[in-house]
């Protein structure tokens, strides 16, 4: 009876509670992040900037989301990760809650180009592949999974509830939102997110109890480290496999799909709550098909899977301009559901062969990745928005992202796990 009792004591390892924490806090990263899609219409309507004006904020932002984060990995080593993520949502609910007082572009460009940029990205997927390293030894690839679709739900909850408010009420009851969930997250973050589990007397989940401590970094300065760790990794060239990858993911989903498959949508006569609900339910899917693709990076060769998916999704971009109409048609919903499936899937296997092939320095490694993501969806957004100004359409900008991919799935299986060939 009394091992009985014991056991189940020990079912709940601390490692969960301190990923649901992370899991929370990605998932309101991710929808503060994508609120710009929904603001984009109403900014154009009542100050009458243009799409590329507007967008201009929202690829600074997405470069700044990417940029950010292998800094915030270093930063994690030297600070911990409650700190960095604290400060981070501070840095958001500031953004947020500035715009509210804008009147000129550049306010614009820095409250949700600039402080939420640098928020959202100190919270990034860097975060998840640090906490996982940390405190999963079991069930990491499916760990990584499940906070990487935090992001998924984060979009699924905050998109339909931003564009009702900015639809209804105006565009500033959305900003303010933003702000205020921003702040209700700190105290959970500060209170229950732990940095190693060395500090609350227990070990990762999975790890040998009679295994040595694992030993914190030196703290070096968090800069020094992240630019050293890209001098090294940049000599490889699975790096820049994976660089060019991942910069062709962020191009073809948060930079096109994200920030303009609403206002796509709204040309073609769609009311904007409804492709808001669209794109909510990509993160529906997305959940389910980024948990899956964790469970895999534990069992396929990553290479293999980053291949699919990239064909899978170019394949899908390029069907999709022939797929818009005034109202939800069924063939819509096919692409909703086999693009959500897909949204952010390839995080798993990047996050698996960063670790696989680069050790320790892997979650660094993934930051500089990451970034090269964001680079991508920065500059796609750009694009989409002076294709729209200068054709009238978005038809080009969904045909290249599509080609693109294709190309990204052919760089995925040519990655070595060997990180001593030379680039």
């Amino acid at each position: 009876m009394t091992t009985t009792l014991q056991t189940r004591k020990r079912v709940l390892h601390r490692a969960w509670i301190v990923a649901g924490v992370a899991f929370v806090a990605i998932l309101g990263a991710a929808g503060f992040r994508a609120t710009p899609g929904v603001l984009i219409t109403p900014l154009q309507e009542e100050f009458g900037w243009s799409r590329g004006t507007i967008s201009l904020a929202v690829s600074i932002n997405l470069m700044l989301y990417g940029l950010t984060a292998p800094f915030a990995a270093a930063l994690m080593d030297r600070f911990g990760m409650r700190r960095v993520v604290s400060c981070a949502l501070l840095l958001v609910a500031a953004g947020s809650g500035l715009t509210i007082l804008m009147n000129a572009p550049w306010q614009l460009v820095l409250c949700w180009g600039v402080l939420v940029g640098l928020g959202t990205g100190s919270m990034a997927l860097v975060f998840a592949a640090t906490l996982t390293e940390r405190w999963f030894v079991r069930h990491r690839g499916l760990v990584t999974g499940v906070l990487t679709a935090g992001g998924a739900t984060g979009q699924l909850i905050f998109l339909p509830v931003l564009a009702h408010l900015a639809a209804d009420q105006g565009w500033r009851s959305a900003a303010v939102t933003v702000t205020v969930a921003a702040l209700a997250v700190v105290p959970l973050v500060w209170f229950l997110l732990r940095d190693r589990p060395e500090e609350v007397g227990t070990t990762a989940l999975g790890a040998d109890p009679d295994a040595p401590p694992i030993i914190a970094p030196p703290r070096t300065g968090s800069a020094v480290r992240a630019l050293t760790v890209l001098r090294s990794a940049a000599r490889t060239r699975p790096f820049w496999l994976l660089v060019a990858g991942f910069a062709i993911c962020g191009a073809s989903t948060n930079g096109l799909v994200g920030t303009h498959f609403i206002p796509a949508a709204h040309d073609h006569g769609m009311a904007e709550p409804a492709a808001a609900g669209l794109l909510a339910l990509v993160g529906i899917f997305d959940v389910v098909g980024t948990i899956a693709s964790g469970w895999l990076s534990d069992k396929v060769d990553s290479r293999i899977l980053l291949g699919v998916y990239y064909a899978l999704r170019g394949v899908s971009l390029m069907i999709l301009p022939s797929l818009f109409a005034a109202s939800t048609e069924p063939s819509m919903l096919v692409f909703i559901v086999f693009y959500g499936l897909d949204w952010v899937a390839t995080v798993p296997p990047t996050v698996a062969l960063c670790r696989q092939i680069y050790g320790p320095d892997g979650a660094v490694v993934f930051g500089w990745v990451f970034a090269s993501h964001q680079v991508g969806a920065a500059i796609a957004a750009v694009g989409a928005g002076l294709t729209r100004d200068h054709f009238g359409a978005y038809d080009l900008a969904w045909y290249v992202a599509g080609a693109l991919c294709l190309l990204a799935a052919l760089m995925s299986v040519a990655i070595t796990k060997k990180a001593s060939l030379k680039a």
